[in-house]
């Protein structure tokens, strides 16, 4: 019988999930464990404020203050907001994979024009990044948008090299998204690499890969550190969402990661239909801890089917060029993983007391700490 924490709705098939005595999940206790390390109410708000402060003088003599990756989202258009709110001058950064809703693409435009902020943005070769997604397909493993993904952070290293800028902030917030349970999805440069080498031609030229010798320079030398105001905010998504609208014009796309139709596939139809994955299941988790979901409104929307427009189906069948037939069979074909193929995984394993400094020093995300560098048991 499948045991489901009392709090959340993770059950015992999540990863590395274990109950104490109350049948509380251990990542309800890490919500916990992160709900006082970052603070919310007046004490937040004055950690962002000190923050700003810090941002602003070490700005001195540049054209901008932070980097914000943006993608026409929710969180990323508020953060544009919210930096305006405290006196800062951001750069929007956009790696575009030429997969990008209308209205993402509008909302970011909405947003940089009326708050008056530049976008520096890159675009990937559309045909490169066909052959980069088609041949995560064939590998058969669930992150098929890691190229995106991985894309996106390093097109946010870039943006802040170019102009010397010290800061970039990211839109997450686990107490709307939570904290993906490890072995879900896995990402980073070597194993988009691998993958792109065995399944097509292996040469990478546009896509904007976080290497790992360019990450330490970002890292270590550069000292770019990577900070996430929205943990310090009583975000209450719903009512950012209506604020961005009656404020901006900003237009909201339908649900969690549906602003690009890559991402909007995986999440709705690849990830839940092959693997078995239902990300909402750490959304809603992350929503009733922080009280904004009743959990029996939770388990009743996850009984009902993700929403998939069967056009972008076709879209991705036809873009990629597999037939019917041939993309049944990958959907019903083998479930593989990153432990199938080369990956820094182990080396992220070997260095894990230099990630964990690099996690207090702010340089990188403690999700990347927590999740990356634990050993891989399984």
């Amino acid at each position: 019988m499948t045991q489901l924490c009392t709090r959340c709705v993770y059950d015992d098939t999540i990863p590395k999930i274990t109950f104490d005595d109350e049948g509380v999940c251990n990542y309800c206790r890490l919500h916990e464990q992160m709900d006082r390390e970052y603070p919310t109410g007046p004490e937040g708000r004055n950690i962002l404020e000190e923050m700003a402060a810090k941002m602003r003088r070490d700005g001195r003599n540049k054209k901008y203050d932070v980097v914000i990756g943006v993608s026409g989202g929710c969180d990323s258009s508020y953060m544009l907001h919210l930096a305006r709110e405290l006196g800062l001058r951001p750069l929007a950064a956009h790696f575009d994979n030429t997969w990008n809703s209308t209205i993402a693409v509008e909302n970011i435009k909405t947003m940089t024009e009326k708050l008056d902020v530049d976008l520096f943005t890159h675009v990937v070769d559309n045909r490169e990044y066909i052959g980069l997604f088609r041949s995560f397909f064939l590998a058969s493993v669930p992150e098929i948008d890691t190229p995106s993904d991985i894309s996106l952070a390093t097109t946010h290293y870039l943006a802040a090299e170019k102009y010397g800028i010290k800061y970039i902030w990211e839109g997450h917030s686990f107490r709307t998204e939570g904290i993906t349970p490890p072995g879900w999805v896995y990402m980073d440069a070597k194993y988009v690499q691998t993958i792109y080498r065995q399944f097509a031609d292996g040469k990478i030229k546009t896509l904007p890969n976080l290497w790992m010798h360019r990450w330490f320079k970002w890292m270590i030398v550069d000292r770019i550190k990577k900070l996430r105001p929205l943990y310090y905010l009583d975000y209450d998504k719903e009512k950012v969402k209506q604020f961005l609208s009656d404020t901006y014009g900003w237009r909201w796309y339908g649900g969690h990661h549906m602003e690009n139709r890559t991402a909007y596939f995986t999440n709705n139809y690849y990830l839940p239909r092959k693997f078995g994955i239902n990300l909402r299941v750490c959304e809603y988790s992350a929503l009733i801890r922080s009280g904004q979901m009743d959990r029996l409104t939770a388990l009743k929307q996850l009984a009902e089917p993700r929403p998939m427009d069967p056009d972008i189906i076709d879209e991705i069948k036809k873009r990629l060029g597999f037939s019917n037939q041939e993309f049944e069979d990958i959907m019903n074909g083998p479930r593989k993983s990153y432990r199938d193929y080369k990956t820094y995984k182990q080396r992220f394993e070997r260095m894990r007391p230099f990630f964990w400094l690099m996690y207090k020093l702010d340089l990188v995300p403690k999700s990347f700490y927590v999740k990356y560098t634990a050993r891989d048991d399984n």
